[in-house]
């Protein structure tokens, strides 16, 4: 029963990251489309701590904090390049 429902739930997440995907890809301003990027970074993130759920590989739960890691450096990288135009000092 509740591998059933996490399976369902991680079918509706990667159903929404397409929407996310097609604000990154449409979105009008730069800032839209780094929401819309971070949004897809939390979303996979949570997508791979339900497979680990479901396969019960643990394994999986360390890459989903690597990845969730990523996303948060990339997200924090963009937004420094955007604000300033430039990543150094």
């Amino acid at each position: 029963m509740i591998e059933t429902a996490v399976l369902i739930s991680t079918i509706i997440l990667v159903l929404l990251t397409f929407v996310g995907l097609y604000r990154a890809i449409v979105g009008p301003t730069a800032e839209d489309r780094i929401v819309a990027i971070n949004m897809i970074s939390t979303k996979v993130t949570v997508i791979i701590a339900m497979i680990a759920l479901i396969t019960s590989q643990v394994l999986y739960v360390d890459v989903a904090l690597v990845y969730a890691l990523l996303g948060f450096i990339a997200t924090i990288g963009l937004a420094k390049l955007l604000l300033k135009g430039k990543l150094g000092k």
